[in-house]
């Protein structure tokens, strides 16, 4: 009986979107790696009790082949330094797939950033996992917090965000990184994926746009994408073979010149 009531609790504390009866269907990702990141929950059941909750968008893994195009692009544009010296933040980590997915390259580290604490739980289990397959180059480490509040690390850091929340939280968080890297012009880029509010940072100064445009999902994430997101028994979700994505680097704030006219 003790199995069975520990069981139900697991259960129930599953968010909606994870569960069979939700249409949850895993990705091939975790299929081959023994990793959980699969599922769609809704942004109204990502409840934390933050005032940011109500402008969080949806839990869904990145396609691991659309971020990796994204950053070979990103090291074609000329960072501020190597990999081995920036720090990868994902900013709406969730269950960590893109995490995962940085850990298997030389960042000098690689964090996560994630208000909903029952994603920050089995984010860390799927890190954990990582590191015991062997398969982390870069020390990872997952904070359960929101975006606008978190205090990014000195040297350059590349920002990763997969649409993870709506205009008023994106707008605190442009805001809050200008305030911290205003002295560290170069040290921030940011790869943006379904970049809704994109129209924020175009407006920011000090970020200038280095890539604008459609990366598209390799054959099987594609396929996977489709068949996952079809499954919804609401429907409220599509896939397309292709994100609309951009590049942003900071470049500090313009400075005033003193003349009045």
């Amino acid at each position: 009986m003790e199995k069975v009531a520990t069981e139900n609790k697991a259960q129930r504390k599953r968010l909606p979107g994870l569960l069979v009866a939700d249409g949850f269907l895993r990705h091939p990702f975790d299929e081959a790696n023994g990793t959980r990141t699969s599922g769609l929950v809704p942004g109204r059941y990502l409840k934390s009790g933050h005032r940011h909750d109500r402008h969080a968008t949806a839990y869904y893994g990145a396609a691991p082949s659309v971020f990796q195009a994204l950053v070979r692009r990103w090291r074609r544009s000329g960072p501020a330094a190597p990999m081995e010296e920036t720090t990868f933040v994902d900013i709406g980590a969730g269950m960590g797939r893109a995490m995962l997915l940085a850990a298997e390259l030389p960042f000098r580290a690689v964090l996560g950033v994630e208000l909903n604490p029952t994603l920050v739980r089995i984010a860390r289990r799927n890190l954990a996992w990582w590191r015991k397959a062997g398969r982390a180059r870069a020390p990872m480490r997952m904070i359960c917090g929101a975006a606008a509040e978190f205090m990014f690390p000195e040297g350059p850091c590349v920002a990763f965000l997969f649409n993870p929340f709506g205009a008023a939280v994106m707008r605190r968080f442009v805001r809050s990184v200008a305030r911290m890297f205003a002295d560290r012009p170069g040290e921030l880029d940011i790869l943006y994926v379904n970049h809704e509010q994109e129209g924020t940072l175009e407006a920011a100064p000090g970020f200038s746009r280095l890539f604008l445009g459609q990366v598209q999902r390799s054959r099987a994430d594609a396929i996977a994408d489709h068949r996952i997101l079809g499954n919804q028994p609401d429907g409220e979700y599509a896939s397309s073979n292709y994100e609309d994505c951009s590049i942003w680097r900071w470049g500090g704030r313009p400075q005033a010149s003193g003349i009045r006219h």
